[in-house]
């Protein structure tokens, strides 16, 4: 029989390996399943991130790998061991905990599930040739770069998370134009009025993305009209895709609560969720604020809650 875990951890992102170190610091040797991040990327969305510029410590910026590598080694200082593979199984209907990955089986006394949110894309091919050039999913992240200021950008989407990044960006543009594929918005009305008024967003409505235009870097997009077909380009440097976010939980089928998007529900204040003994951390409980910063810190709260819980139970 597997040796019982007395903490395994899914997902590397910023949260998960956040909850990694003060696992191992807590003498509990943590397991982690790197691969289960954003979609199978281990070390979760910063790894497709280019610049990172408003995460403290780094007053010149670093590079969204650099930064996944240094929290990778400073997690594996202290005892972390990682996989670098895909959990295909969970079952949670019984203590110790069952995973399986790979074909083998893992037992594990708590678990704390970082595995992320992954960005919804439009699916061109152009699209992914050119992300991190020009093409990405998240403004607050790379929206202040120096390859966006005072040039002519684009968004598209149709819900608050696009009014806010229209916003956001319309501080470093020239332009923005807000592109969404229908005549009405499911964003709020205060949302939609603020861009409506604002002077440097304009919004171009019945309208889709089809083509990401330039070789090395994002020079324009081709706009194709929902309602007659004719197609135009759009001279821009950058497009800002924000058509929402997927938490990846697929892996948990039912077995745990989840709000009307799919994210996971915790306990007010605390990481726990609806089955004792497992926690919840970063993107895969957060829709709102989905930063490197704050699901570090839900990664440290979920170690505290997985480590007294332990102790609670006889464990620690």
């Amino acid at each position: 029989m597997a040796d019982v875990e007395n903490v395994i951890i899914i997902g590397s992102g910023p949260a998960g390996h956040t909850a990694a170190v003060y696992t191992a610091r807590a003498d509990l040797k943590p397991l982690m399943f790197e691969g289960f991040s954003a979609g199978g990327i281990p070390g979760g969305q910063l790894m497709t991130t280019t610049e990172v510029e408003n995460y403290p410590g780094f007053p010149d910026g670093v590079s969204g790998p650099e930064m996944m590598m240094a929290f990778k080694a400073q997690s594996e200082r202290f005892g972390t061991r990682s996989l670098m593979q895909d959990v295909q199984e969970v079952d949670l209907s019984q203590r110790p905990f069952r995973l399986k990955s790979d074909g083998v089986e893992y037992l594990a006394k708590s678990l704390i599930i970082a595995t992320g949110a992954s960005a919804k894309y439009i699916g061109l091919d152009s699209e992914q040739r050119l992300m991190n050039k020009g093409v990405s999913a998240c403004a607050t992240c790379d929206g202040a770069l120096p390859m966006f200021r005072d040039k002519p950008l684009v968004v598209v989407g149709g819900g608050d998370t696009a009014m806010e990044e229209a916003l956001f960006l319309s501080r470093f543009a020239s332009k923005v134009t807000l592109v969404h594929r229908r005549e009405v918005f499911r964003a709020s009305k205060i949302m939609l009025e603020r861009v409506e008024k604002h002077e440097k967003i304009e919004i171009v409505t019945n309208a889709k993305v089809i083509e990401v235009l330039g070789e090395t870097e994002v020079t324009g997009v081709r706009l194709e009209d929902t309602v007659n077909g004719e197609t135009r380009d759009l001279e821009v440097t950058g497009l800002f895709v924000a058509i929402g976010h997927q938490p990846n939980t697929q892996v948990f089928g039912e077995q745990l609560d989840k709000d009307e998007r799919g994210y996971l529900v915790t306990q007010a204040d605390s990481s726990y969720t609806n089955v004792e003994g497992v926690f919840a951390c970063g993107d895969v409980q957060d829709h709102v604020y989905r930063q490197a910063v704050t699901a570090a810190g839900s990664g440290c709260m979920a170690a505290i809650d997985t480590e007294r819980w332990l102790e609670s139970q006889g464990e620690g």
